[in-house]
């Protein structure tokens, strides 16, 4: 598989380990040193990170991905996508419209996601 595919996979493999409640140590999808910035607030290294989506994913979620803009330079990839993030809670529907820009790296085990940054564009509440 080429880079592209491959890295357009994680960014999808991203969306269904946050849909699954983030199973794992999240080694399949980042780096040790990751860092990500969402609402939910800001996360250093892996632990921190798994630990953020988990506290942010507790009611059934579904991550929409897409439009992936990939640039790859050598073992260092930035992809952006966009994203529209469906929480299904008990006093109604929360749908975030939102974008991705994520910095990857190519690591012996495959490509990983090593920076994580939401850009709210649009929220709608209890649809």
């Amino acid at each position: 598989m080429d880079d592209r595919a491959e890295l357009a996979a994680l960014v999808s493999r991203l969306g269904a380990w946050l849909d699954d409640k983030s199973p794992g140590d999240g080694r399949t999808v980042f780096t040790e040193d990751v860092e990500a910035r969402t609402l939910g607030g800001v996360a250093k290294g892996l632990e921190a990170v798994v630990a953020q989506a988990r506290r942010n994913h507790t009611v059934p979620t579904q991550h929409f991905i897409t439009n992936p803009l990939i640039d790859v330079d050598g073992d260092q990839a930035a992809i952006g996508a966009n994203l529209l993030v469906v929480f299904a809670r008990d006093e109604g529907l929360r749908l975030l419209g939102e974008r991705y820009e994520l910095r990857a790296a190519r690591t012996v085990d495959g490509w990983r996601i090593r920076w994580v940054e939401v850009r709210p564009i649009w929220e709608a509440a209890n649809v």
